[in-house]
């Protein structure tokens, strides 16, 4: 089964930049839709941004003008260039991949057949 490895998280001040990497590994991935979730403490996950295999990128409205998606076909690794971090960006940040997409009709989702990676921490202090 394919597995996902996030890593770029850590801890920055508000104002800053991170980049995230997600490398797949233990499969092909195919012609899947991929993108980032997150998750703050007290708060529901909630889709960040994602990116289809035709290219369509969307983006949540809490991150828009600020994250950038991306994707290296060549090595097959996803990005998240997250600028102008606040405050309210704090949480883990999830990579994750499923057949087609991940973001259809306005809606985010992952199912049963998609694949999660553990997470990596992203903390803005003030």
């Amino acid at each position: 089964a394919v597995e996902l490895q996030e890593s770029g998280g850590g801890s920055v001040q508000a104002g800053g930049s991170l980049r995230l990497s997600c490398v797949p590994s233990g499969g092909r991935i195919g012609p899947w839709g991929m993108g980032w979730f997150r998750q703050a403490p007290g708060k529901e996950r909630e889709g960040v941004a994602a990116i289809d295999p035709d290219g369509t990128i969307s983006y949540a409205d809490s991150v828009k003008g600020r994250f950038t998606i991306s994707k290296d076909h060549d090595k097959n690794i996803l990005y998240l260039q997250m600028n102008d971090l606040k405050l309210e960006d704090t949480a883990m940040y999830y990579c994750v991949a499923d057949r087609d997409s991940v973001h259809v009709a306005g809606m985010w989702y992952v199912s049963s057949a998609g694949a999660w990676g553990q997470g990596t921490l992203v903390t803005v202090s003030s």
